[in-house]
């Protein structure tokens, strides 16, 4: 895949060193090359996730059934602060090694459980031993973001990774604007920039984050071409104007959208505003680990709603406006031009990085006939399909298999942060966890303890 999204058959995909180095039929190749027969297979660009709250990753599922305000409940105000240094650590190193296993070879560590650097270290400790592509976006949902973002420990941190920050690992900082007109968010915007980082911001959420934060962001000049809106579903036509106008992108979760509650998957607004999408997959607290998943829901959710409004008006939809061909795009090449990295990463171009991923699995009765490609990859392909994946030039998955992970070691960690969650709540609270009761709080309005600002702009109605 290309940026003219070319499908090219019998083609040859030439790896050297960490680059890309020709594409094309029946490349010479120099002696001593190793060779991945690709036969029947899809060669695409590795798939990057522009939001992940990696920390969370070895609760696994343990937040299936609920919704987005019992979650604000278990980690903003109840239980997100028993995560120690090494708990951090290993959700970071389980959902690191998840996603290479999905073909995911760039994620956004959208790390809002940074409680103290000490848990910031650990999130990079996981992160650095592991061989994919990630940005640290670093946040702390336990303080003010004004307060974590100035505070002379954070700032140490954060300067010597600016200034260590490689092609393997990026830095963002990760918060959210509640609305509130005092503005209590600008110091944290403020040491963005002088730190030369780009912020990432839960924006356009139910009951949380709507246009007021927007608007705020706008007036005080911090959006800008590399503010990445994440969700963006309950916003007004005025918000995505100026998100429009600032070349800013979003990140849309379909997963955790249609499920949780922040809003309607939101892409079919956003194309009418040409505003950039890329794709992520939140949390696996609730949702899958791969972007496959997210493709899918994607493409249906988009479907569903130009459906639903042809008929609400007596039409009929004959052409669907959203195509197999865009979501893989959104999947790839978006999230490359989210993190300003589509001069590198996204696309299968000679002089790319080498991140590559091969779909084919020649015991699958799915992986034949292989018509569309996109289509295939969109609605048919599946984690269990990545045969091998590349990062950085390096083979870190082969024949369905992970190269030099120690799985075994990466279990301990998940169990022992597991265990010490339940010890710590206690069997009673941990078992009520997975439907926590909503206490009698401003929740509903504000999960943020920092500010008792109250918008009304959503259960006022």
């Amino acid at each position: 895949m290309d940026r003219a999204r070319r499908v090219l058959p019998d083609t040859d995909v030439l790896v050297i060193d960490d680059r890309v180095a020709a594409v094309g039929p029946q490349l010479p190749v120099p002696g001593g090359t190793l060779e991945i027969d690709a036969t029947d297979g899809i060669v695409m660009p590795g798939m990057i996730d522009t939001h992940r709250h990696m920390w969370q990753t070895a609760m696994r599922g343990y937040g299936a059934d609920w919704t987005l305000s019992q979650y604000f409940v278990w980690y903003y105000l109840e239980h997100g602060t028993a995560f120690r240094p090494q708990d951090i650590h290993a959700g970071n190193l389980l959902a690191a090694v998840e996603a290479l296993d999905a073909g995911v070879t760039t994620v956004v560590d959208w790390s809002h459980g940074l409680q103290s650097t000490g848990h910031a270290e650990a999130a990079v400790d996981a992160l650095r031993s592991v061989p994919g592509r990630d940005v640290l976006a670093y946040g702390n949902i336990q303080q003010a973001p004004a307060t974590w973002a100035t505070a002379p420990d954070f700032r140490a941190f954060a300067r010597r990774y600016v200034t260590e920050a490689d092609d393997m690992l990026g830095f963002q900082l990760a918060f959210d604007v509640t609305g509130d007109p005092a503005f209590p968010e600008k110091p944290a915007f403020e040491a963005a920039r002088e730190l030369g980082v780009p912020v990432s911001t839960h924006a356009g959420v139910w009951g949380a984050t709507n246009d007021d934060g927007i608007r705020l962001m706008h007036e005080h000049g911090f959006m800008t071409p590399e503010t990445v809106y994440v969700h963006a579903a309950t916003l007004s036509p005025d918000a995505y104007h100026r998100i429009a106008a600032t070349g800013g992108s979003v990140s849309v979760s379909t997963e955790s959208e249609q499920s949780a509650g922040q809003g309607y998957p939101t892409t079919w607004a956003l194309r009418a505003h040409g505003i950039p999408v890329s794709l992520s997959m939140d949390t696996s607290v609730w949702w899958s680990g791969d972007l496959f998943s997210a493709m899918r829901t994607t493409l249906g959710a988009d479907r569903a709603r130009e459906h639903l409004e042809a008929h609400a008006l007596g039409e009929t939809v004959t052409h669907s406006a959203l195509r197999a061909e865009q979501v893989v795009e959104w999947a790839t090449v978006g999230g490359a031009r989210a993190l300003g990295r589509d001069r590198d990463l996204g696309s299968v171009e000679e002089g790319k990085k080498a991140d590559l991923v091969l779909i084919k699995n020649d015991d699958s009765p799915v992986s034949f006939p292989l018509l569309n490609p996109y289509g295939h990859v969109a609605f048919q392909a599946q984690r269990g399909d990545v045969h091998t994946v590349l990062v950085d030039g390096r083979v870190v998955k082969h024949e369905h298999r992970l190269v030099d992970i120690d799985l075994a070691a990466v279990r301990r960690e998940a169990e022992a942060t597991v265990e010490h969650l339940r010890s710590t709540l206690g069997e009673e609270a941990w078992r009520a966890g997975m439907n926590p009761d909503i206490p009698e709080t401003k929740i509903l309005d504000n999960p943020y303890t920092y500010t008792d600002f109250r918008s009304g702009t959503t259960h006022g109605r």
